[in-house]
């Protein structure tokens, strides 16, 4: 009948419009009581899981981030050892065992601008570079470093010394059993050969431009990372060769030598170092990563009554002290030199270089360095006259531990984020 024929379609129409009855309340409640409604964007209303979205997010932190630029901010926790929990430290950097009484200098974290810097995770470290050979190569910087990296390991697990040369500690060797992991120190503060000024010799070092330091290269088919360190020896009166022939001096008054800028003879330095490490070990098939620690700026302050002491008991404020002068030229010619590399050896499979750009971090902490409390006790006899000072190296634990937390999330970067 006609009736039949037009019964689903009515059916429909009363379907309708009793969903729309039910429908135009909620909306009109909604509408009133939560006005704005949010706004979604595309990507928005794509769904991914929260845990897929955390993972990638922490790997492009570890990407991507420039930990140069950021600011020291306050921390409670503090640092991961103490003087007494790691046996490494050499004598002048043991800041509390020395007596140094204030110690707010631990209670600090470097927050960079843009992303978050992870507290140093030992496990994570010794995961990595399982059964690797780690070489820190270049001036008392590089010692220092290497002295940090190990105090913080051995939070999680014990090195033992299982090589050293002569009494000074130049040049040594600690193994982590637990992980079959080698971690050494090689004294080289030019980076190419160099002969160091003696007591009873010309007061000036010598400096061989065109050829590394054998007594750290010899040993590279060894080493699976390198961490380079130099800068404040190229500081001090210096005659400087080229084969066999003498290009010039730094502060050599009496000999007849032109005198040349240091900041050249760094670059020249650096240049012959990198140059050395792509021929021998990119170019053979066998690559290794490359760090270098940029340079570290000291704190003396002149003053009258202060005779090149370093008092300062907190960091710089962000903008307060501005990377300038010599401090900023030694960096760019570091970072330069990286790069230059970098664009060269792009197409050497397993070759990897990377700065670890520490300056401007380490400017900011007049705070970290042992200043008077490279002695024991330096006031127990009340206040010297003069009392020798570093401001040039830093206080274990200190800011230097931050130098090895970026060198991890270096190491990760590599490795491709974390294993998870």
């Amino acid at each position: 009948s006609p009736f039949n024929d037009h019964q689903p379609y009515s059916l429909s129409k009363k379907l309708l419009h009793c969903t729309v009855c039910a429908i135009l309340p909620l909306a009109l409640f909604r509408l009133y009581f939560y006005p704005h409604l949010p706004q979604f964007s595309h990507d928005q209303l794509s769904y991914t899981h929260p845990s897929v979205t955390s993972q990638e997010e922490e790997i492009a932190n570890e990407t991507s981030c420039d930990y140069s630029n950021g600011k020291w901010v306050p921390d409670k926790i503090g640092p991961l050892y103490n003087g007494t929990t790691c046996g490494t430290i050499k004598d002048g950097q043991n800041c509390i065992s020395h007596g140094r009484p204030d110690l707010g200098y631990l209670y600090w974290r470097w927050k960079p601008k843009a992303c978050k810097l992870p507290r140093f995770d030992p496990k994570i470290f010794l995961q990595l570079f399982r059964n690797r050979n780690l070489a820190f190569v270049g001036d008392s910087m590089a010692r220092n470093q290497l002295e940090s990296l190990l105090c913080m390991l051995a939070t999680a697990s014990a090195s033992n010394l299982v090589y050293r040369d002569g009494d000074d500690k130049k040049f040594r060797r600690w193994n982590i059993d637990s992980h079959n992991i080698s971690i050494s120190i090689y004294w080289s503060p030019f980076l190419v050969k160099g002969v160091e000024k003696s007591s009873d010799g010309p007061n000036s070092n010598k400096l061989y431009l065109d050829r590394v330091d054998e007594r750290w290269a010899a040993d590279m088919d060894h080493m699976d990372m390198l961490v380079l360190s130099i800068g404040h020896w190229f500081l001090h009166p210096a005659v400087y060769f080229e084969g066999d022939s003498v290009l010039g001096c730094h502060y050599c008054p009496g000999l007849n030598y032109t005198e040349i800028g240091f900041y050249d003879v760094l670059r020249k330095a650096l240049k012959t170092t990198l140059k050395t490490i792509t021929e021998r070990r990119g170019v053979s098939g066998h690559g290794v990563d490359v760090i270098l620690t940029t340079f570290s700026p000291s704190h003396f302050e002149g003053e009258w009554d202060k005779a090149g002491a370093c008092p300062k008991t907190k960091p710089y404020r962000k903008g307060e002290k501005l990377l300038e002068g010599m401090d900023a030229e030694m960096r760019k010619i570091e970072i330069e030199e990286v790069e230059y590399t970098k664009a060269k050896a792009n197409q050497i499979k397993g070759l990897r270089l990377e700065a670890l750009d520490v300056t401007q971090l380490s400017l900011m902490r007049p705070d970290g360095h042992p200043g008077p409390y490279m002695y024991p006790f330096p006031f127990a006899n009340g206040v010297q006259e003069s009392v020798q000072n570093d401001c040039v190296h830093w206080c274990l634990p200190g800011p230097i531990d931050t130098w090895n937390e970026i060198l991890l999330q270096v190491m990760k970067k590599w490795s491709g984020g974390l294993r998870r």
